[in-house]
């Protein structure tokens, strides 16, 4: 079968169908209250997830704060483990590993991430909830911002801007709270002494949470979240995302309550649209899988909850897979057909990942040693006709003692260490050493004009930690 070439007119159509969809004024949504089984666990990561941002830089570990990324002093701690900038490939292989996350869960059961723990719909959750306890829930809204202005619109309309304001300041604050100590900014903030940098950190991410939040909500979901866009790379017609039984519930139409549908030739869908109404991106579920549904579930709620009062079976929206629908599969053939080899290989790439990151962590070292050759004078004769040669030592304490550590010289006959052999280094400091190596005069003649390779060894004070770095560099003799 072949298809013939779109013409240009129909071509030039489409693009100024395209442009004007781009330009059209977004319609302000009005999100209606619903409760239900995924309300709440929507709610139940909002506690979580809120708890961990607002919480972990109040924690103590070690009479430190828990959680700081210490950008100014190049240290980052998250509890008992000390992180340096040379420690970057632990960072880039959590972004690896949450990025597989993402596919795995995608690819098993559609966008959880953003219906559930993503920080736009987090917000914009709490963010409601407050728009609703200041202005009522959607029907007040409206009629509240149809009304012409007065006392008790300013009085609401400012509530609720206040609120909004005071909780993307706290945001903003807890955010920079992560890199600067929070107890010292909470001093700062009482005296209002912030840095230009603070000021400029707690108002940028304060107002990207009041804009994105507040204002922007779907806009950023539909128009620029690149997530909607590659979820059907990583969907097929095996993922459970949420679905309307399109064979149950058409042809929708309302109807007397208590009447058999059957007998009037309808489906189990009344037309009630309030599946439409509790959408946080204003979609109808009935008109099928969208790009811009962010799977929150709030539909499932709403619509098991009109069944339950009608007296129908709950599901007519449900989470299900398009082959399931298809093919009107039970729950226990979809979630066999679930784990296929997209799943597998992203669930063993998942583990992969997961192993490498534990065990990089779990097996790294104590201490790491860098060792520079001095290059202002690599090498010189002293008074005796022994040969020198200098060399910076550089010893990183990733521990949160005070460490000291004892260095010792190989490779050559008679090699001598010149400089106390021992460092003390601070608790996740980094302390350096000039180090003098000498060589017997009898033992340099036969190497002149030569560079040897030594090797340095260093050796810590913990008892709980019995290995030996070695360090290897040249000694050069002249000629």
């Amino acid at each position: 079968m072949t298809h013939s070439p779109p013409s240009s007119s129909s071509s030039a159509v489409d693009v100024v169908a395209a442009n004007q969809r781009l330009n059209e004024i977004p319609i302000k949504i009005y999100p209606r209250t619903v409760k239900g089984l995924f309300a709440n666990l929507r709610w139940v990561m909002v506690w979580v997830t809120q708890l961990v941002f607002y919480g972990f830089p109040w924690l103590l570990w070690n009479e430190r704060q828990a959680v700081l990324f210490d950008i100014a002093h190049s240290r980052f701690y998250i509890f008992g483990l000390v992180l340096h900038p040379q420690d970057l490939i632990y960072l880039a292989l959590l972004m690896v590993w949450a990025a597989l996350t993402l596919f795995f869960f995608t690819a098993l059961a559609g966008r959880l991430w953003c219906g559930y723990a993503c920080p736009q719909t987090v917000y914009t959750e709490i963010f409601m909830w407050l728009e609703r306890r200041i202005e009522g829930d959607r029907q007040a809204r409206m009629r509240l911002d149809k009304a012409p202005w007065g006392v008790e619109k300013v009085t609401r309309k400012s509530g609720k801007q206040l609120a909004w304001i005071g909780w993307s300041l706290l945001t903003g604050f807890t955010f920079v709270g992560y890199f600067t100590p929070i107890r010292e900014l909470w001093g700062e903030l009482l005296t209002l002494s912030f840095s230009a940098l603070e000021w400029f950190w707690v108002l940028f991410y304060g107002l990207a949470t009041y804009g994105n939040a507040g204002f922007l909500r779907e806009q950023i979901c539909k128009q620029m979240c690149p997530y909607a866009r590659i979820q059907s790379a990583l969907t097929d017609m095996d993922s459970m995302v949420i679905a309307y039984d399109t064979t149950r519930g058409e042809p929708r139409g309302s109807r007397p309550r208590g009447a058999n549908p059957q007998s009037l030739g309808l489906g189990h869908c009344v037309d009630c649209t309030l599946c439409v109404q509790v959408c946080p991106t204003g979609i109808d579920i009935r008109e099928g899988l969208q790009n811009e549904c962010i799977g929150c579930a709030a539909c499932i709620d709403v619509c098991d909850e009109v069944m339950t009062r009608l007296n129908y079976p709950k599901g007519l929206i449900k989470y299900s897979s398009g082959r399931g629908m298809a093919e009107r599969l039970s729950a226990p053939q979809m979630l066999r057909r679930s784990w296929r080899p997209r799943v597998w290989f992203y669930g063993v790439l998942f583990l992969l990942m997961a192993s490498l990151f534990i065990g990089g962590l779990s097996t790294r070292k104590g201490f790491a040693v860098d060792i520079i050759r001095d290059r202002g004078t690599m090498a010189r004769e002293v008074g005796n006709g022994d040969i020198e040669n200098l060399y910076r030592l550089k010893v990183m304490n990733t521990s949160e003692q005070q460490r000291t550590y004892s260095v010792q010289a190989s490779g050559l006959p008679g090699l001598a260490l010149r400089t106390p052999p021992q460092l003390s280094v601070a608790p996740a400091g980094i302390g350096a050493l000039t180090v003098r190596l000498a060589l017997p005069a009898q033992a340099a003649q036969a190497l002149r004009g030569k560079s040897s390779p030594i090797a340095f060894e260093i050796v810590s004070d913990d008892p709980a930690d019995t290995r030996v770095v070695i360090e290897k560099s040249t000694f050069l003799v002249p000629r």
